[in-house]
C-alpha cells in the first residue's frame, strides 16, 4: 500500500492491563489503603501517548469481558485510539497490575497475569488489510515470550515489511513474565538468560527501531557489558538503537 494511503501512523501489539497505583507514597504495598486506577501495558501506553501527541494511532491486544476489560476499552476511545484491533475476550479476566513508590529507587510491583487475555493473542487476530493502513507497527518483547504471541508478533512484523511500514521493538524487558523471577517481584527489570536473548534476537533483523533501557540491551544483546550487547545487537540488525 502507498504511503499517501496509509491512514494510521502506528499500531501496537501486546500487553494491555488495570494499573492500580497505591496512594500513600513511601508505603509498602502491603500499607497500601486506596489506590488510583490507570491504563497500563506498555504497548497500550504507547498508543495512547502516541494519539495524545497527535498521531492516529490503533491497538491490537486482548481485553477481558469485564468492567476492567470495558474501562481499557472506552478509555482507548477517550483517547482517540483506534481499536479495530481489541478483542474482547469472553474466556479471560483484564490483566491487573499493582504498584507503588516506596523510596527514589524502590517501586514495588505485582503483575496478576494469569492467563492473560492479551497473551492468548494469535496470528488470526493480525488482520493483514489493518497492518497494510499503519505506517510502522510497533512490537513488545513480552509478546515474544509465548509461541502463539511470538508468531502473532512475527506475522505482524512480516506484514508490515510487506507493505513498506517501518518496525519498531520495544524490548519491554520484564523477567517475572518470562518465569524468571518470584512472583511477587515484578519490579525486578534484569535477569540475564540465554533463551529470551535467543527468542528476542528473531525479531531484531525485521526492525527499524529497536527501544529500550540500558537493562533491556543487555538482555537483547546477551552480555552485562552495555557496549559488548550493542556489538552483539548490531551483528543481527542495521536498526536504529
Amino acid at each position: 500500500m502507498a504511503q499517501h494511503d496509509k491512514t494510521l501512523d502506528l499500531i501496537a501489539i501486546g500487553r494491555s492491563s488495570v494499573d492500580l497505583y497505591g496512594q500513600q507514597a513511601g508505603g509498602r504495598l502491603e500499607d497500601m489503603a486506596s489506590f488510583a486506577k490507570y491504563v497500563g501495558g506498555s504497548p497500550t501506553n504507547t498508543a495512547i501517548g502516541a494519539a495524545r501527541l497527535g498521531l492516529k494511532a490503533g491497538l491490537v491486544t486482548r481485553v477481558g469481558a469485564d468492567h476492567m476489560g470495558r474501562f481499557i476499552a472506552e478509555q482507548l476511545v477517550r483517547e482517540g485510539v483506534d481499536t479495530t484491533g481489541v478483542v474482547s475476550d469472553p474466556e479471560r479476566l483484564t490483566a491487573l497490575v499493582i504498584l507503588g513508590i516506596r523510596d527514589r529507587e524502590t517501586f514495588p510491583l505485582i503483575f496478576y497475569r494469569e492467563n492473560a487475555p492479551d497473551m492468548a493473542l494469535t496470528e488470526a487476530d493480525i488482520d493483514p488489510d489493518w497492518i497494510a493502513k499503519s505506517r510502522s507497527v510497533v512490537l513488545s518483547g513480552t509478546h515474544l515470550s509465548q509461541p502463539a504471541v511470538l508468531a502473532a508478533s512475527l506475522k505482524a512484523a512480516g506484514l508490515a515489511k510487506a507493505n513498506g511500514a517501518r518496525v519498531v521493538l520495544d524490548i519491554d524487558y520484564r523477567p517475572v513474565l518470562w518465569g524468571l523471577t518470584a512472583r511477587e517481584a515484578g519490579e525486578n527489570r534484569f535477569v540475564a538468560n540465554d533463551k529470551v536473548t535467543a527468542v528476542m534476537q528473531q525479531v531484531l533483523p525485521l526492525c527499524d527501531l529497536i527501544v529500550g533501557t540500558e537493562e533491556e540491551f543487555h538482555i537483547l544483546g546477551g552480555a552485562t557489558d552495555t557496549i559488548e550487547a550493542l556489538r552483539q545487537v548490531r551483528r543481527v540488525t542495521q536498526a536504529l538503537l
